[in-house]
């Protein structure tokens, strides 16, 4: 099954299959099926198409999800490169936004970069 042009898994429990979409997560899902008035214990496979458009209907008109979310942040991350705030800058630098420390751990944003290899002994080469 499709929902905003996303598959969406047949056997989850439709409350955990919405999660599959970009920006929503399980309390949003939970008060989309609220709203559509649909049973959060229902399988994906078990809608109806009737129940599905109702699903994509309260999505489309409160929520931003998959496409549009991810412009809108991308537009936000760039117009905080061009303002050339300190959270711009750390994001042209590709470094960690939010505060976290640099000495270590900050792996995910550097990328896997290890800058020291070994215990910095030097091998005595053989003749």
């Amino acid at each position: 099954m499709r929902i905003l042009g996303v598959n969406i898994p047949d056997n989850k429990i439709i409350e955990v299959a919405l999660t599959y979409l970009y920006g929503l997560g399980r309390s949003s899902s939970r008060r989309v099926l609220d709203s559509a008035k649909i049973a959060r214990s229902k399988r994906t496979k078990d809608l109806t198409a009737e129940e599905i458009s109702r699903i994509q209907n309260v999505i489309e008109r409160n929520y931003r999800v998959e496409g549009e979310l991810r412009q809108l942040i991308r537009r936000n991350v760039e117009r905080l490169k061009d303002l050339q705030v300190y959270r711009g800058v750390r994001h042209l630098r590709r470094l960690p936004v939010r505060g976290q420390r640099t000495k270590t751990n900050s792996r995910t944003v550097r990328g896997n970069v290890r800058k020291t290899a070994g215990s910095g002994k030097r091998k005595v080469e053989l003749k």
